[in-house]
């Protein structure tokens, strides 16, 4: 298998995976015990790995969302907790959506050595987002491992095309109305907010996937054939375990 085709084929678990622990009842129990709701976790804790920063550069690293809520969700969450701490703790909710879904899975200890190569080889820079989750320490059980390193090659990826979607020339809330119509909504976005959209952006949106796939390529290209079965399998049975 080239890399090329491992990405292709690894790329659509990755992202359908590694956010599998944002809206579990577990994780909102975490919140709740941490004096939040779920959705103020979520922009908490998945944008705390940048520090104590303006509304405004959360919205600029996670890129889809109306920086109005941004801004809501960021300020008010900080008044209850630091957002380091928020991050932290979300990446434990991470592993603690492993631990209660992944524990008995063949296979775990070879699909995290594949997945950390991954990880270890991938350049983060001008991926601010990636780079924070990717500096925070990793859990030693298999089973919270795995889900904490899905959810970094899943920011990973989702940092990479954030960056391919404004080299072509998009911007971010059109390219996300391209690919996600149906959540608007729960971005913060009123049908009035509607970009046009037409073959060339259409056109740009899928040069800009392409630009990510080759983004990220190094980074899986490091997997030699034993790696990319590893991690492939890894997928699989980790997929078939989180959707049962």
């Amino acid at each position: 298998m080239t890399p090329e085709e491992l990405v292709t084929a690894a790329s659509p678990d990755i992202g359908d995976l590694g956010w599998a622990f944002y809206f579990v009842p577990e994780t909102g129990a975490m919140a709740e015990e941490l004096g939040l709701d779920m959705f103020r976790f979520y922009f908490l804790g998945r944008g705390g790995v940048l520090g104590d920063v303006e509304a405004t550069v959360v919205a600029s690293a996670f890129g889809y969302f109306e920086p109005g809520l941004v801004s809501q969700m960021w300020e008010s969450g900080k008044e209850v907790m630091s957002p380091r701490e928020a991050g932290r703790a979300y990446h434990l909710a991470s592993a603690e959506h492993g631990r209660r879904r992944l524990s008995g899975i063949e296979g775990l200890e070879a699909f995290c050595a594949a997945a950390e190569r991954v990880n270890d080889a991938a350049d983060p820079v001008a991926l601010p987002l990636y780079a924070g989750i990717r500096s925070e320490p990793l859990v030693d059980d298999l089973p919270g491992r795995s889900m904490q390193l899905l959810t970094v090659l899943r920011e990973l990826r989702g940092s990479a095309h954030l960056l391919a979607v404004r080299a072509v020339g998009l911007d971010a809330k059109t390219a996300h109305w391209i690919t996600r119509p149906g959540d608007i909504a729960m971005f913060g976005w009123s049908e009035d907010d509607a970009p046009p959209v037409t073959d060339e952006v259409r056109s740009l949106r899928a040069e800009a996937e392409a630009l990510t796939d080759r983004l990220v390529l190094p980074a899986f290209a490091v997997l030699d054939d034993p790696g990319q079965q590893d991690l492939l399998t890894g997928l699989e049975r980790i997929g078939a375990a989180l959707r049962a």
